[in-house]
């Protein structure tokens, strides 16, 4: 499976009053991750919608294990991966270390969608196409 690495360092504005990392910045850590995986696949956000006519992947659920606090200063990695893919949707999975200690995992699950018709503002799942799953593998 194609795995991302991506190191930061955790800045100041991450931080809560305790001086850990407040629990949803997590979330926007991985949100980019994924997308840093998919560009690294060859799909960057605006190719991926323009080649297969999609308007993103979002989140439809969510599981997250907080194992240890990371705080100010801390470099991190965040590992990210698609662990699986359905009909429409995707797993991908994220762990964040610090050295190497795991901190942070997390499982998420997509949909990758297009608008429902010309001028709505639905959406509805599509099919992952075959050249996703196949870069991603």
């Amino acid at each position: 499976m194609l795995t991302h690495h991506h190191t930061r360092e955790i800045e100041w504005g991450d931080c809560d009053p305790a001086g850990i990392v407040f629990h949803p910045r997590y979330l926007a850590y991985f949100d980019h991750c994924t997308n840093l995986l998919f560009t690294q696949a060859g799909f960057e956000p605006t190719r991926l919608q323009a080649r297969f006519d999609v308007i993103g992947y979002p989140v439809v659920d969510l599981r997250t294990r907080f194992l240890e606090p990371c705080r100010y200063g801390d470099e991190v990695c965040i590992e990210t991966r698609v662990a699986e893919f359905r009909n429409s949707s995707f797993t991908v999975q994220h762990v964040l270390k610090r050295g190497d200690t795991v901190a942070v995992e997390a499982e998420v699950i997509r949909v990758l969608v297009g608008r429902q018709a010309e001028n709505s503002l639905g959406m509805q799942g599509r099919p992952v196409p075959e050249e996703v799953r196949v870069a991603m593998s």
